[in-house]
């Protein structure tokens, strides 16, 4: 896959994994569209890069397809959509669960690459072609101990995601699953596991994503461990 001029929408994308896929893709020349719910990162991003910024929510299917319409007006097309945005719960038994929390988990990891997927299906449909590429997590593969309600959300994810798959088979649009394994990131600020030191380093995975779509027979299902 040539990313030269290719119109790259990342969802919260102003740190973490998203900010080192945006400047991944902007080294291989791709026109980057950076979002997230957060408007003050975003001015930021704003006036250090050449990254054309969006705020939105991903848990808001309205927010979801303004984003989606403010590219297509800004580019004419949406090439690659990548749903990245995602939180994540402090580890806690089932019994001590916070269930509301549990709650926003799932409108940010399941809805919200629902809404992104559907936002940019329905562009690509119309070009005939693109890419929706959803961050998922190894936490999707297998259960975890005092993890259930985080992996319930990334499994529910990669349910939709092998789904979408294959509603687009036989067409030029292609659906990817991206399954990495625990990131030095903002997400674990609440509080880092045990062995965070040992976690991979997200500019490290960026390149290895990309490097996988570069491949001339990518993998669909493309697993990034430590």
């Amino acid at each position: 896959m040539d990313f030269l001029d290719k119109v790259v929408v990342i969802t919260g994308g102003t740190g973490g994994l998203g900010r080192a896929l945006a400047l991944s893709f902007q080294k291989q020349k791709a026109r980057v569209v950076v979002s997230s719910r957060n408007k003050e990162e975003l001015e930021a991003l704003r006036g250090t890069s050449d990254f054309f910024v969006v705020q939105a929510d991903v848990s808001e299917e309205e927010d979801v397809s303004h984003l989606a319409e403010a590219v297509v007006e800004k580019f004419g097309r949406i090439d690659i959509w990548i749903n990245n945005a995602g939180i994540w719960l402090p580890h806690a038994p089932v019994e001590e669960m916070d269930v509301e929390r549990v709650r926003k988990v799932m409108d940010v990891n399941f809805f919200g690459t629902i809404h992104g997927s559907k936002a940019a299906l329905m562009r690509m449909r119309k070009q005939g072609e693109g890419t929706i590429i959803n961050i998922l997590s190894t936490s999707a593969l297998e259960g975890r101990a005092n993890s259930s309600g985080y992996c319930a959300s990334k499994y529910a994810a990669d349910g939709f995601t092998k789904s979408l798959r294959k509603e687009v088979q036989g067409s030029e649009i292609k659906v990817f699953s991206i399954y990495p394994g625990g990131m030095r990131t903002n997400l674990f600020d609440e509080s880092r596991p045990e062995n965070y030191d040992e976690y991979m380093n997200p500019s490290d995975v960026a390149e290895k994503i990309v490097r996988n779509l570069k491949a001339e027979n990518p993998e669909e299902e493309f697993v990034v461990r430590r």
